[in-house]
């Protein structure tokens, strides 16, 4: 099954980061984003990739193209321009790489894609956001709702305490950085049947893949929800990044499973 990354984005939010180079190539522990994502799939055997580039996206073909020699000892002799390869720790990745345009919005990346989805199903996320997700138990689950769409549901631990006030302006309970367990957000980490593009009919260039398209999915009662209590975190801004690299310092890393 083909994974489809979202990677054309502007990243105005990180902006100390994108002025230079996509963001996802923002670098976590020396290697970018996109290929902590991809090493999350890469370890239940999803290798085949197909990344939507946009906003320099050079920078992420240049990084693929050149991922086998950045990964391998090498000689090289100049006066015959001769290269010889001693070792490699390359991964197994099998990347697509398409222009899918600097001003598009995802539902037009998605459309863009399109020809090059082969199968039945196919995985769909963002280039931003890694998590301790079980890939296997998210397609049987997607298998076993039937329907054409599965997004995985996350829920966010609050950043601040919340407070019940009373009438009387005094204080009845409170909450340090309480989760809310009715509240889930939208965490990527898509299964999609093919029929999805039936839903990005017409000029997708400008739209939201979360506005129009999916939401028509979930009216026609296409959409269903894995709910992942476990790690998940989107690189949103440098505070992100910062916590990010702090955690894959520490050693233990909660996205890690390779």
């Amino acid at each position: 099954m083909k994974v489809v990354l979202l990677a054309g984005g502007l990243g105005t939010r990180l902006t100390e980061e994108t002025t230079v180079r996509p963001k996802p190539m923002v670098e976590i522990g020396g290697k970018p984003i996109i290929w902590h994502i991809m090493k999350i799939y890469s370890y239940y055997g999803f290798n085949d990739f197909i990344i939507c580039l946009g906003y320099k996206g050079h920078i992420i073909k240049e990084y693929f193209i050149n991922y086998f020699l950045y990964n391998s000892d090498i000689t090289v002799e100049l006066h015959n321009n001769q290269l010889d390869i001693h070792y490699t720790n390359s991964e197994s990745f099998k990347v697509t790489l398409v222009d899918t345009g600097i001003d598009t919005n995802t539902a037009g990346r998605i459309k863009k894609i399109k020809k090059y989805i082969t199968e039945d199903n196919f995985m769909l996320t963002y280039g931003d956001g890694v998590a301790d997700i079980d890939i296997n138990k998210l397609i049987a689950f997607h298998n076993e709702q039937g329907k054409l769409a599965t997004l995985t549901a996350i829920q966010l631990p609050g950043r601040f305490g919340s407070v019940t006030i009373d009438g009387d302006n005094s204080v009845s309970s409170f909450w340090e950085k309480a989760e809310n367990e009715d509240f889930w957000i939208n965490g990527g980490y898509f299964v999609l049947n093919k029929k999805v593009f039936d839903y990005l009919e017409g000029d997708m260039e400008l739209i939201q893949w979360e506005k129009k398209p999916l939401i028509d999915i979930a009216h026609d009662g296409q959409l269903a929800a894995y709910k992942h209590r476990g790690y998940w975190k989107a690189m949103d801004a440098m505070r992100d990044k910062i916590e990010l690299e702090q955690e894959w310092n520490s050693g233990t890393p909660k996205w890690k499973k390779w």
